[in-house]
């Protein structure tokens, strides 16, 4: 690839990102308007948003190296991401509207009646938060790596200077409109270039290389463990993604929730058609990307590698421009979440306290990123799920639908969760890849379930702790439509 394509690319992203973010700083005013967009996104348009920060660096790079590496096997990575979404629909998304909170410890402290819940809450959302954040990070640069020969760093510092500029302008309401406008690049800029490759191919067979074998890598297909352990994670670990909650509070009420999230089930449908193509081409086209350690990269350098010339340098640059556009909407869309926590719970509430905690929310994650790297982004993503359906999720559906549940017994739950997943993280990290045991590599099939199953026990035996609010608090999560929570 061209590095000046690739370099134009990302600066066009960046200022339509930034002109977009400071357009919502005109109309971004209250308390409201930064922390929830004051309630009133329309589901077309929250769906759009929510697609722009969910199909992050794992979907739009990550997916299709994967489905390069290990063929049929990767394919639950998109599944499980899609149907997540359907359990958020069934369980979680109007309930959660309802309750008329501001971030998730708003909701565990007012269905609970506890502040301790809320502290433990807060530190696992900002824990998720950060862990989610980095992985963003390792794929902006790589992408700035590829695509401009530029030091890795400087996409990652990218990332972070333009989230932070976006999110102190706007807020919530100011995310939205970039996000949306994110969400419908990077399907373009996914869908595009793939359907000019395939008619290529299709056509009068011009691709620079000619297919090679099916199985590029020779890794031996998952086992059922690995298989079963995956969707759990991806499953569970949907709804308790601390900026994808946060979006159905921007709703106007249940109803609109649940239709947003019809919606973005089925954009989430058209759009992983297009990573699985990508990898499904490279692995027959591009086999020698798998070989050298790229697989990340396929959706880059396949336009370029199979088209070549001035088309696939253009192809390339809008591949180039799509991929920052998931870094930047999945990152601000963390961003918001977590500074939403930090600024309610250490900082006041305040817009200044918001803005505030806005930066130290993109800037921790920066320093990990720096130091680290990822040569797997969908399988850390992936790890980020297991961790988050560990502990965010069984107090939320618990929460939701559980009349026993108590302040106990969700922090227990949660402690439990937390623990248990990030030793398996953190051992597995030691290990290395080649060492780790499969349980190890994989713990969301246990971890889950020890999470649920400590929170129900620890609350029933501690039947004493439930909240004399409970009644009050279920009937106005599970009827329209009065909030929970005094908006501040």
């Amino acid at each position: 690839m061209n590095p000046a394509v690739g370099v134009v690319a990302l600066v066009v992203v960046s200022l339509a990102t930034a002109a977009i973010g400071f357009y919502g700083l005109r109309i971004s005013r209250t308390t409201g308007d930064f922390y929830v967009a004051s309630r009133t996104v329309r589901p077309w348009w929250n769906a759009s948003a929510i697609g722009g920060e969910y199909l992050s660096a794992a979907s739009f790079l990550g997916v299709a190296g994967l489905i390069l590496l290990s063929g049929t096997d990767a394919l639950w990575f998109p599944v499980g991401y899609t149907a997540g979404y359907l359990m958020l629909l069934l369980f979680v998304a109007a309930p959660l509207r309802r309750s008329g909170a501001y971030t998730i410890p708003d909701f565990t402290e007012a269905r609970l009646d506890s502040r301790a819940v809320r502290r433990v809450t807060s530190v696992v959302v900002v824990v998720v938060g950060w862990l989610y954040i980095v992985p963003q990070l390792h794929g902006a640069a790589l992408t700035i790596r590829i695509s401009t020969g530029l030091p890795a760093w400087v996409g990652s510092v990218a990332v972070v200077v333009v989230v932070c500029l976006t999110v102190v302008a706007g807020g919530m309401r100011s995310i939205t409109f970039v996000q949306a406008f994110q969400f419908w690049l990077k399907l373009t800029a996914l869908a595009v270039p793939v359907l000019f490759i395939v008619f290529t191919l299709a056509g009068d067979g011009s691709a620079a290389v000619a297919p090679a074998v099916v199985n590029p890598t020779g890794l031996a297909p998952a086992g059922p463990y690995q298989n079963i352990s995956l969707l759990v994670a991806l499953l569970f670990g949907t709804l308790g993604l601390p900026h994808v909650l946060v979006r159905f509070y921007t709703n106007p009420d249940g109803h609109s929730a649940r239709r947003t999230t019809l919606i973005v089930l089925g954009l989430l449908s058209v759009f992983y058609l297009f990573p699985t193509a990508y990898g499904l081409v490279g692995r027959m086209f591009a086999p020698e990307l798998a070989r050298s350690g790229q697989a990340d990269a396929v959706v880059l350098l396949l336009p370029g590698q199979l088209i070549g010339g001035t088309a696939g340098d253009l192809l390339s640059a809008l591949v180039v421009a799509g991929a920052f556009a998931a870094f930047l909407s999945t990152t601000s869309g963390l961003v918001v979440s977590l500074a939403g926590v930090i600024s309610q719970d250490v900082l006041g509430g305040s817009v200044r306290g918001f803005r505030l905690a806005a930066v130290v929310s993109a800037v921790v994650p920066l320093g990990f990123a720096v130091m680290t790297d990822s040569l797997a982004l969908a399988g850390s993503v992936g790890l980020v799920f297991a961790f988050t359906a560990s502990t965010v999720c069984p107090v939320l559906l618990l929460g939701i639908w559980w009349r026993g549940l108590t302040d106990a017994g969700a922090i227990a739950g949660m402690v439990t969760g937390g623990v248990l997943c990030g030793g398996a993280m953190v051992w597995g990290t030691v290990l290395g890849a080649s060492g780790t045991p499969f349980w190890l590599a994989q713990p969301a099939a246990w971890t889950v379930p020890a999470a649920f199953a400590v929170m129900v026990l620890v609350s029933r035996g501690t039947k004493h702790r439930i909240p004399r609010t409970m009644s009050r608090v279920m009937t106005r999560l599970h009827t329209p439509e009065r909030p929970l929570v005094t908006e501040r």
